[in-house]
């Protein structure tokens, strides 16, 4: 838990995947990170939802939701996967 919490802090404000112990994908920017939960803002935009905009810009929808982080199975930043 500690590690992605530290990665969370690290990375606040860049577009994040997260997958949790669910299996479910989060794609999202990095809003808040408390002791518990990551707080992110779903991304969307012209493919998908996952975040394309033109020049690696990204529109934004919905309101940000936390994610325990014991929850957390996996963290990416999602820049590597989409350029």
């Amino acid at each position: 838990m500690e590690r992605y919490h530290k990665l969370c802090q690290q990375h606040m404000g860049k577009v994040a995947r997260i997958t949790d112990r669910n299996g479910r994908v989060h794609v999202g920017r990095i809003e808040r990170v408390t002791n518990r939960k990551v707080y992110i803002r779903p991304v969307g935009g012209s493919r998908g939802g996952f975040g394309f905009g033109y020049w690696g810009g990204y529109y934004g929808w919905g309101a940000a939701y936390g994610i325990g982080l014991g929850f957390i199975t996996g963290f990416a930043l999602a820049g590597l996967f989409f350029f």
